[in-house]
Protein backbone atom coordinates (compact mmCIF):
# COMPACT_ATOMS: atom_id res chain seq x y z
CA UNK A 1 0.00 0.00 0.00
CA UNK A 2 1.64 3.40 -1.00
CA UNK A 3 1.51 6.27 1.63
CA UNK A 4 0.99 8.68 -1.40
CA UNK A 5 -2.37 9.84 -2.60
CA UNK A 6 -3.89 7.66 -5.12
CA UNK A 7 -4.44 10.49 -7.57
CA UNK A 8 -0.75 11.74 -7.56
CA UNK A 9 1.06 8.05 -8.09
CA UNK A 10 -1.66 8.23 -11.04
CA UNK A 11 -0.12 11.26 -12.59
CA UNK A 12 2.45 12.16 -15.10
CA UNK A 13 4.65 14.71 -14.46
CA UNK A 14 5.65 17.93 -16.53
CA UNK A 15 8.45 17.20 -18.00
CA UNK A 16 9.06 19.64 -21.00
CA UNK A 17 11.43 18.34 -24.08
CA UNK A 18 15.09 19.90 -22.34
CA UNK A 19 17.20 17.86 -23.92
CA UNK A 20 19.53 18.25 -26.57
CA UNK A 21 18.84 22.27 -26.20
CA UNK A 22 22.48 23.62 -26.52
CA UNK A 23 21.98 27.33 -27.23
CA UNK A 24 25.49 27.30 -29.11
CA UNK A 25 24.53 25.00 -31.79
CA UNK A 26 20.92 25.48 -32.14
CA UNK A 27 18.76 28.65 -32.44
CA UNK A 28 16.25 27.95 -29.82
CA UNK A 29 12.71 29.12 -30.83
CA UNK A 30 10.78 26.04 -28.63
CA UNK A 31 10.66 27.84 -25.44
CA UNK A 32 9.25 31.40 -25.87
CA UNK A 33 12.64 32.40 -24.52
CA UNK A 34 14.49 35.86 -25.19
CA UNK A 35 16.69 35.24 -28.33
CA UNK A 36 19.89 37.10 -26.79
CA UNK A 37 21.92 36.84 -23.90
CA UNK A 38 20.26 39.80 -20.97
CA UNK A 39 22.11 42.93 -20.85
CA UNK A 40 25.32 43.64 -19.78
CA UNK A 41 24.40 45.42 -16.14
CA UNK A 42 22.26 42.36 -15.06
CA UNK A 43 25.41 40.70 -15.40
CA UNK A 44 27.14 42.95 -13.96
CA UNK A 45 25.02 43.12 -10.62
CA UNK A 46 25.68 39.63 -10.30
CA UNK A 47 29.12 39.29 -10.94
CA UNK A 48 29.41 41.95 -7.83
CA UNK A 49 26.99 40.30 -5.90
CA UNK A 50 28.48 36.76 -5.90
CA UNK A 51 32.60 38.85 -5.41
CA UNK A 52 30.19 40.36 -2.16
CA UNK A 53 30.78 37.58 -0.02
CA UNK A 54 27.17 37.06 0.92
CA UNK A 55 26.05 33.87 -0.86
CA UNK A 56 26.17 32.43 2.95
CA UNK A 57 23.23 34.89 3.81
CA UNK A 58 19.67 34.07 3.78
CA UNK A 59 17.77 36.35 0.94
CA UNK A 60 17.00 40.16 1.86
CA UNK A 61 14.25 41.35 -0.56
CA UNK A 62 14.82 45.03 0.11
CA UNK A 63 12.65 46.94 -2.03
CA UNK A 64 11.49 44.97 -4.83
CA UNK A 65 7.51 44.78 -3.84
CA UNK A 66 7.18 48.36 -3.99
CA UNK A 67 9.07 48.59 -7.08
CA UNK A 68 7.09 45.99 -8.56
CA UNK A 69 3.89 47.30 -7.64
CA UNK A 70 5.51 51.01 -9.29
CA UNK A 71 5.89 49.23 -12.45
CA UNK A 72 2.16 47.16 -12.47
CA UNK A 73 0.55 50.40 -11.52
CA UNK A 74 -0.56 49.06 -7.91
CA UNK A 75 -0.62 49.03 -4.54
CA UNK A 76 2.35 47.89 -2.90
CA UNK A 77 0.06 45.29 -0.59
CA UNK A 78 -1.53 44.23 -4.06
CA UNK A 79 2.02 42.23 -4.71
CA UNK A 80 3.77 39.04 -3.87
CA UNK A 81 6.78 38.08 -5.37
CA UNK A 82 7.39 34.08 -6.33
CA UNK A 83 9.76 31.54 -7.67
CA UNK A 84 8.91 31.64 -10.96
CA UNK A 85 5.13 32.41 -12.39
CA UNK A 86 4.89 28.63 -12.56
CA UNK A 87 5.17 28.92 -8.49
CA UNK A 88 2.41 31.70 -8.47
CA UNK A 89 0.02 29.48 -10.75
CA UNK A 90 0.50 26.59 -8.16
CA UNK A 91 -0.22 28.92 -4.90
CA UNK A 92 -3.30 30.09 -6.26
CA UNK A 93 -4.37 26.15 -7.40
CA UNK A 94 -3.58 25.16 -3.57
CA UNK A 95 -5.16 28.13 -2.09
CA UNK A 96 -8.78 27.73 -3.78
CA UNK A 97 -8.92 24.16 -4.40
CA UNK A 98 -11.76 22.68 -1.96
CA UNK A 99 -13.70 19.20 -2.15
CA UNK A 100 -15.22 18.72 -5.32
CA UNK A 101 -14.08 22.05 -6.49
CA UNK A 102 -14.02 22.35 -10.33
CA UNK A 103 -10.99 24.36 -12.46
CA UNK A 104 -11.97 25.49 -16.32
CA UNK A 105 -9.41 26.04 -18.01
CA UNK A 106 -9.56 26.28 -21.73
CA UNK A 107 -7.09 24.64 -24.14
CA UNK A 108 -4.80 23.85 -25.58
CA UNK A 109 -3.04 26.14 -23.54
CA UNK A 110 -0.15 26.04 -20.83
CA UNK A 111 0.40 22.65 -19.20
CA UNK A 112 1.18 23.86 -15.71
CA UNK A 113 -2.56 24.67 -15.13
CA UNK A 114 -3.50 21.15 -15.46
CA UNK A 115 -0.40 20.31 -13.83
CA UNK A 116 -1.65 22.07 -10.42
CA UNK A 117 -5.34 21.24 -11.06
CA UNK A 118 -4.62 17.26 -11.09
CA UNK A 119 -1.99 17.53 -8.00
CA UNK A 120 -5.48 19.13 -6.21
CA UNK A 121 -7.59 16.41 -7.69
CA UNK A 122 -9.82 18.90 -9.46
CA UNK A 123 -12.49 18.36 -11.75
CA UNK A 124 -11.43 19.86 -15.36
CA UNK A 125 -13.41 21.22 -17.70
CA UNK A 126 -11.63 22.65 -20.81
CA UNK A 127 -13.76 24.08 -23.29
CA UNK A 128 -11.54 24.66 -26.68
CA UNK A 129 -10.37 28.05 -28.71
CA UNK A 130 -10.99 28.48 -31.97
CA UNK A 131 -9.15 30.61 -34.27
CA UNK A 132 -12.38 32.31 -35.44
CA UNK A 133 -13.74 32.99 -31.66
CA UNK A 134 -10.96 33.29 -29.65
CA UNK A 135 -11.40 32.62 -25.78
CA UNK A 136 -14.62 30.19 -25.68
CA UNK A 137 -16.18 33.09 -23.74
CA UNK A 138 -19.94 30.91 -24.25
CA UNK A 139 -18.61 27.83 -23.11
CA UNK A 140 -16.96 28.90 -19.88
CA UNK A 141 -20.04 30.58 -19.01
CA UNK A 142 -22.09 28.20 -19.41
CA UNK A 143 -19.38 25.58 -17.35
CA UNK A 144 -20.01 27.72 -14.35
CA UNK A 145 -21.01 26.11 -11.34
CA UNK A 146 -20.64 26.06 -7.22
CA UNK A 147 -17.94 24.11 -7.56
CA UNK A 148 -16.26 26.04 -10.08
CA UNK A 149 -13.13 27.23 -7.56
CA UNK A 150 -10.86 28.72 -10.50
CA UNK A 151 -10.76 29.86 -14.46
CA UNK A 152 -8.16 30.48 -16.51
CA UNK A 153 -6.90 32.92 -18.80
CA UNK A 154 -4.19 32.54 -20.32
CA UNK A 155 -3.47 36.12 -21.88
CA UNK A 156 -2.30 35.99 -24.33
CA UNK A 157 -2.76 32.33 -24.64
CA UNK A 158 0.14 29.75 -25.22
CA UNK A 159 -0.04 28.30 -27.75
CA UNK A 160 -1.86 30.40 -29.53
CA UNK A 161 -1.27 33.80 -28.92
CA UNK A 162 -4.81 34.38 -28.40
CA UNK A 163 -5.55 38.00 -26.28
CA UNK A 164 -8.55 38.16 -24.14
CA UNK A 165 -9.93 41.98 -23.34
CA UNK A 166 -10.80 43.13 -19.90
CA UNK A 167 -14.37 43.56 -20.49
CA UNK A 168 -14.11 39.46 -20.75
CA UNK A 169 -11.96 39.12 -17.58
CA UNK A 170 -14.25 41.86 -15.89
CA UNK A 171 -17.36 39.38 -16.91
CA UNK A 172 -15.84 36.51 -15.90
CA UNK A 173 -15.29 37.73 -12.18
CA UNK A 174 -18.87 38.53 -11.85
CA UNK A 175 -20.12 35.44 -13.25
CA UNK A 176 -18.00 33.54 -10.75
CA UNK A 177 -17.69 35.53 -7.29
CA UNK A 178 -17.17 32.26 -5.61
CA UNK A 179 -13.85 31.73 -8.25
CA UNK A 180 -10.41 32.74 -8.65
CA UNK A 181 -9.85 33.79 -12.06
CA UNK A 182 -6.28 33.68 -12.64
CA UNK A 183 -5.03 35.90 -15.46
CA UNK A 184 -1.55 34.64 -16.67
CA UNK A 185 0.44 37.85 -18.09
CA UNK A 186 3.47 35.36 -18.55
CA UNK A 187 3.99 37.60 -22.09
CA UNK A 188 2.69 41.23 -20.83
CA UNK A 189 5.21 43.18 -21.77
CA UNK A 190 4.65 41.75 -25.81
CA UNK A 191 0.85 42.27 -25.57
CA UNK A 192 1.07 45.88 -23.54
CA UNK A 193 -2.14 44.69 -21.95
CA UNK A 194 -2.76 44.44 -18.54
CA UNK A 195 -6.04 43.53 -15.79
CA UNK A 196 -3.80 45.01 -13.67
CA UNK A 197 -6.60 48.08 -13.21
CA UNK A 198 -9.51 45.70 -12.67
CA UNK A 199 -8.38 44.86 -9.30
CA UNK A 200 -9.72 48.19 -7.86
CA UNK A 201 -12.84 47.29 -8.97
CA UNK A 202 -14.76 45.44 -6.31
CA UNK A 203 -16.55 42.91 -8.39
CA UNK A 204 -13.25 42.19 -9.53
CA UNK A 205 -11.62 40.92 -6.60
CA UNK A 206 -11.26 37.53 -6.93
CA UNK A 207 -9.08 38.15 -9.71
CA UNK A 208 -5.36 36.78 -9.27
CA UNK A 209 -2.51 37.77 -12.10
CA UNK A 210 0.44 36.39 -12.58
CA UNK A 211 3.88 37.69 -13.97
CA UNK A 212 7.38 36.51 -14.69
CA UNK A 213 10.89 37.58 -15.33
CA UNK A 214 11.50 34.12 -17.40
CA UNK A 215 9.89 35.83 -21.72
CA UNK A 216 10.75 39.20 -21.62
CA UNK A 217 13.56 40.11 -19.17
CA UNK A 218 15.49 37.04 -19.91
CA UNK A 219 16.39 35.68 -16.31
CA UNK A 220 14.14 32.12 -16.60
CA UNK A 221 16.72 30.35 -15.39
CA UNK A 222 16.73 32.36 -12.40
CA UNK A 223 13.30 31.89 -11.56
CA UNK A 224 11.46 35.07 -10.51
CA UNK A 225 8.01 36.18 -10.63
CA UNK A 226 5.35 37.95 -8.85
CA UNK A 227 0.78 38.17 -8.69
CA UNK A 228 -0.95 40.71 -8.71
CA UNK A 229 -4.02 40.64 -6.52
CA UNK A 230 -6.28 41.52 -3.94
CA UNK A 231 -4.43 42.31 -0.57
CA UNK A 232 -6.15 40.20 1.62
CA UNK A 233 -5.38 37.07 -1.11
CA UNK A 234 -2.35 38.31 -1.08
CA UNK A 235 -1.64 38.12 2.72
CA UNK A 236 -3.21 34.35 2.45
CA UNK A 237 -0.76 32.65 -0.18
CA UNK A 238 1.97 34.16 1.79
CA UNK A 239 0.79 31.92 4.42
CA UNK A 240 1.44 29.09 1.95
CA UNK A 241 5.02 30.53 -0.07
CA UNK A 242 7.68 29.66 2.20
CA UNK A 243 9.60 33.18 3.46
CA UNK A 244 12.81 32.29 1.33
CA UNK A 245 11.20 30.58 -1.86
CA UNK A 246 12.78 32.99 -4.23
CA UNK A 247 16.40 33.25 -4.35
CA UNK A 248 18.75 36.04 -3.64
CA UNK A 249 20.39 36.45 -7.41
CA UNK A 250 16.82 36.61 -8.89
CA UNK A 251 16.25 39.66 -6.89
CA UNK A 252 19.66 41.10 -7.94
CA UNK A 253 18.93 40.56 -11.41
CA UNK A 254 15.47 41.70 -11.59
CA UNK A 255 16.90 44.67 -9.64
CA UNK A 256 19.26 45.49 -12.19
CA UNK A 257 16.70 44.82 -15.22
CA UNK A 258 14.12 47.32 -13.51
CA UNK A 259 16.84 50.20 -13.65
CA UNK A 260 17.88 49.08 -17.37
CA UNK A 261 14.86 48.74 -18.79
CA UNK A 262 15.70 49.82 -22.34
CA UNK A 263 17.37 46.53 -23.53
CA UNK A 264 13.84 45.14 -22.73
CA UNK A 265 12.06 47.62 -24.80
CA UNK A 266 14.07 47.78 -27.58
CA UNK A 267 14.11 43.76 -27.78
CA UNK A 268 10.72 43.94 -27.49
CA UNK A 269 10.02 46.57 -30.27
CA UNK A 270 12.25 44.31 -32.35
CA UNK A 271 10.19 41.15 -31.92
CA UNK A 272 6.62 43.13 -32.37
CA UNK A 273 7.07 45.65 -34.70
CA UNK A 274 9.61 44.41 -36.91
CA UNK A 275 10.35 40.49 -36.90
CA UNK A 276 7.37 38.98 -35.85
CA UNK A 277 5.28 41.11 -38.44
CA UNK A 278 8.17 39.55 -41.16
CA UNK A 279 7.61 36.55 -40.74
CA UNK A 280 3.60 36.64 -40.72
CA UNK A 281 3.58 38.46 -43.92
CA UNK A 282 5.87 35.79 -45.22
CA UNK A 283 3.50 32.81 -43.76
CA UNK A 284 0.58 34.67 -45.82
CA UNK A 285 2.44 35.04 -48.68
CA UNK A 286 3.03 31.17 -48.94
CA UNK A 287 -0.62 30.10 -48.30
CA UNK A 288 0.71 29.14 -44.83
CA UNK A 289 -1.84 28.91 -41.92
CA UNK A 290 -1.43 30.60 -38.33
CA UNK A 291 -3.34 31.62 -35.66
CA UNK A 292 -3.04 35.46 -35.08
CA UNK A 293 -0.86 36.27 -31.92
CA UNK A 294 -0.18 38.62 -29.34
CA UNK A 295 2.92 37.29 -28.20
CA UNK A 296 6.45 36.60 -29.25
CA UNK A 297 5.35 33.67 -31.13
CA UNK A 298 3.20 32.66 -34.41
CA UNK A 299 1.55 29.03 -34.03
CA UNK A 300 1.93 28.07 -37.75
CA UNK A 301 0.46 24.97 -39.66
CA UNK A 302 2.72 23.53 -42.59
CA UNK A 303 1.36 21.24 -44.67
CA UNK A 304 3.50 18.54 -43.46
CA UNK A 305 4.34 19.83 -40.10
CA UNK A 306 6.70 16.95 -38.74
CA UNK A 307 9.31 17.26 -42.18
CA UNK A 308 9.54 21.19 -40.97
CA UNK A 309 10.29 20.61 -37.76
CA UNK A 310 13.55 17.93 -38.95
CA UNK A 311 13.97 20.18 -41.51
CA UNK A 312 14.54 23.07 -38.68
CA UNK A 313 16.45 20.73 -37.00
CA UNK A 314 18.70 20.26 -38.93
CA UNK A 315 19.29 23.54 -39.76
CA UNK A 316 20.30 24.17 -36.05
CA UNK A 317 16.73 25.58 -35.28
CA UNK A 318 14.41 24.08 -32.59
CA UNK A 319 10.66 24.77 -32.26
CA UNK A 320 8.21 23.39 -30.29
CA UNK A 321 5.27 20.81 -32.15
CA UNK A 322 1.47 21.89 -30.86
CA UNK A 323 -1.20 19.49 -31.30
CA UNK A 324 -4.91 20.62 -32.15
CA UNK A 325 -7.70 18.17 -32.91
CA UNK A 326 -4.91 15.85 -34.62
CA UNK A 327 -3.33 18.54 -36.23
CA UNK A 328 0.04 19.29 -35.22
CA UNK A 329 1.21 23.13 -35.71
CA UNK A 330 4.92 24.44 -34.63
CA UNK A 331 4.59 27.20 -32.35
CA UNK A 332 7.73 29.25 -33.45
CA UNK A 333 9.38 31.52 -31.25
CA UNK A 334 9.97 35.26 -32.70
CA UNK A 335 13.74 36.58 -32.18
CA UNK A 336 15.38 39.18 -33.55
CA UNK A 337 15.13 40.56 -37.26
CA UNK A 338 18.38 38.56 -37.93
CA UNK A 339 17.49 35.17 -36.50
CA UNK A 340 13.73 35.96 -38.55
CA UNK A 341 15.84 36.27 -41.73
CA UNK A 342 17.23 33.04 -41.25
CA UNK A 343 14.51 31.39 -39.94
CA UNK A 344 12.71 32.23 -43.52
CA UNK A 345 15.58 31.56 -45.19
CA UNK A 346 15.94 27.82 -43.70
CA UNK A 347 11.91 27.91 -44.50
CA UNK A 348 12.06 28.25 -47.88
CA UNK A 349 14.64 25.76 -48.49
CA UNK A 350 12.53 23.48 -47.24
CA UNK A 351 9.36 24.35 -49.61
CA UNK A 352 11.66 24.29 -52.69
CA UNK A 353 13.11 20.81 -52.08
CA UNK A 354 9.30 19.82 -51.46
CA UNK A 355 7.22 21.85 -54.50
Amino acid sequence: MSIIKPHILAMSAYKPPLEGRNPKAYTLLDFNERTVPVSQPIVDALQAFIGDGRLQQYPAYGDIVERLADYAGVNTHQVMITNGSDQGIDLIFRAVAKANAEAIIPGPSFAMYRQCANVEAMQIIEPEYTKEQGYPLLEVLAAITPNTAIIVISNPNNPCGTLVTNAVVEQLAIAAPQAAILVDECYYEYSGQSSAALLSKPDCSNIFITRTFSKTWGIPSLRFGYILANNVYVDALCNIRGPYDINQLAIVAANAALDNPEYTEQYVSEVMHTAKPQFEAWLSNNSIGYWPSQANYVWAFFDDASAMDEHLKQNNILVRAKVLKGNTGLRITIGTVAQTKNLISVCEQFLKLNA
